[in-house]
């Protein structure tokens, strides 16, 4: 079984971060490793509060995991400051696992913020140009590209300059866009590629770009190829949104185990 790892923050409420990612990659098909960031108070209402875990245990966690396990793909996700990012790109420059999805992580769906500000410019020098593959949504994208985007149009020019930076490969989602399908565009070798799925009306998607990224993740490490990661990955969270959690009060999560 292809071995995952997820570096990410843990969500106590179980619907994004951590918990989300072991549940994607376990559905997905691979087993789920973790190092994590940060621990968070949270529910599907709001996060309440943040503690960010000593370098020195996210390094322990991330060296203790590839003494021992064979990683086929990294996926990170809540990295809050710039000292955290440095350390986790320093290791994944270390032991350079053959798939590395970067998910920027900034802010919360209730509008907390995940990533303090000055740690933008560390993940755009430090991490992304390791990346295979970067997940923005729009509002990271735009913060990234530092140009708005409300279409397919836009998000293009916007995939194209952050590629610059030097990934692999740019996908910005279109959850938050205005158009009437959810397209999620990317830019890779040069070209680009659209993956279009109904938009489904509904609250409850707390937790889907993390789930989504560790789809692409797992795919990846199952040795698919980018695009076909992505495809497979976009009908999974499509599936798992549409079949979502009616838990809470407030934004529900996707539905990580719906085909059983």
């Amino acid at each position: 079984m292809k071995q995952i790892l997820t570096i990410a923050g843990s969500d106590s409420g179980g619907g994004a971060g951590i918990q989300a990612d072991i549940k994607s990659i376990h559905a997905n098909g691979g087993f789920a490793i973790s190092a994590i960031t940060s621990v968070t108070a949270q529910n599907t209402c709001e996060v309440t509060s943040a503690f960010d875990l000593p370098i020195e245990i996210i390094e322990a966690q991330i060296d203790t995991v590839f003494a021992d396990f064979e990683i086929s793909a990294v996926k990170t996700g809540m990295l809050s400051n710039a000292e955290i990012v440095q350390a986790v790109a320093k290791k994944l420059g270390q032991y350079a696992p053959p798939n590395i999805v970067v998910d920027p992580v900034m802010i919360s769906k209730s509008g907390f913020p995940l990533l303090q500000e000055p740690a933008i410019e560390t993940i755009i020098s430090s991490l992304i140009p390791l990346a295979t593959i970067l997940t923005p949504n729009v509002h990271e994208a735009q913060l990234l590209s530092n140009m708005t985007i409300q279409n397919v149009t836009e998000a293009k020019a916007a995939a194209k300059k952050i590629h610059q930076i030097g990934c692999h490969g740019v996908l910005i989602k279109g959850g938050h866009m205005e158009d009437e399908t959810s397209v999620d565009v990317l830019f890779s070798e040069n070209k680009f590629q659209f993956f279009e799925s109904e938009r489904i009306n509904t609250k409850n998607t707390h937790g889907t770009g993390c789930t989504y990224s560790a789809a692409i993740a797992t795919q990846l490490g199952l040795g698919k190829s980018l695009s076909s990661s992505i495809e497979s990955a976009k009908d999974y969270i499509t599936n798992a949104i549409r079949h979502s959690l009616e838990i809470g009060h407030g934004h529900g999560p996707t539905n990580h185990f719906y085909f059983l």
